[in-house]
């Protein structure tokens, strides 16, 4: 499954999903044509593809792309901009222009350098204007990429149970039960924006997903028991509770990638060191 969301309320725009023998880089091209205009889509750098990204950004009005650099990608400067800011040139192959009719051979694009907690971050991107787009916003928008991995946390933990597998078992069941979950998800987090918004200076992001879920999904399974006329009432009463959701203001922490210890089936023998000690 490859999903699009807006990030700041996590509400998702547009999904695609097929067989395990698929991959996302087949699935990201359906999306093209629900992106709306005069937007930023943060892709991950494992989609870099000038196909995709040129079919990405001519659709439409104003429909830009942002990534990270993918290590070893061939480039060529164009326009040094200013320190850390360049216009570049980057050639197609064969092959996508083969895959991608009206592919040109040559693409060009902004690549910005910045150092972040002592690690150059490099970003390629297609708004070239450097005028309407400074640099060090531009580097700053791609942390917030990371939204949608909290919204699969909250799908998987929330809705699914953590589950690792669906109660469905045949293909059709599977894609229903999928596109249910993203629906069920999708409302709730309407809902919560409509919350969030009632509030000053407030984004739908900051607002707890466990417990407003909880708190909506407790007031949603009494609806049916309220009368029409009372429906309002309860839908402003769920709004009214937006305060007590508001989370505390995220702090700055880094995980550095590792790989988890594979789970065993017996325990770690001790040293010997550690039985002597424990024997005194």
């Amino acid at each position: 499954m490859v999903c699009q969301m807006e990030l700041t309320s996590h509400l998702l725009t547009a999904a695609a999903l097929d067989s395990v023998a698929e991959n996302e880089m087949t699935l990201a091209p359906q999306l093209i044509d629900e992106t709306p205009d005069h937007s930023l889509t943060r892709f991950d750098k494992g989609f870099y593809s000038l196909g995709l990204l040129h079919q990405w950004q001519g659709t439409g009005t104003e429909r830009h792309w942002l990534l990270p650099l993918k290590k070893g990608t061939q480039y060529r400067v164009v326009e040094k901009l200013c320190a850390g800011n360049a216009l570049v040139e980057l050639t197609t192959s064969p092959q996508a222009r083969k895959k991608w009719p009206g592919l040109p051979h040559t693409l060009q694009a902004r690549l910005l350098s910045k150092t972040v907690k002592g690690k150059q971050v490099q970003i390629l991107t297609s708004m070239t204007d450097i005028r309407r787009y400074p640099s060090a916003d531009i580097v700053d928008l791609y942390t917030y990429r990371w939204e949608i991995e909290l919204g699969y946390r909250e799908m998987k933990q929330h809705p699914l149970h953590n589950r690792l597998t669906l109660r469905s078992k045949l293909p059709g069941m599977v894609r229903q039960e999928l596109w249910g979950v993203l629906l069920a998800y999708n409302l709730l987090r309407l809902q919560m924006a409509q919350m969030a918004y009632s509030l000053k200076g407030i984004e739908p992001n900051e607002l707890s997903f466990t417990q407003a879920a909880a708190f909506l999904i407790k007031e949603l399974t009494l609806m049916p028991a309220v009368s029409p006329g009372r429906i309002p009432e309860v839908i402003k009463h769920m709004t009214a509770m937006a305060p007590a959701f508001v989370l505390p203001h995220r702090r700055e922490r880094s995980y550095p990638r590792a790989v988890k210890r594979r789970p065993q089936k017996y325990p770690y023998l001790k040293s010997k060191n550690e039985n002597a000690s424990q024997l005194n």
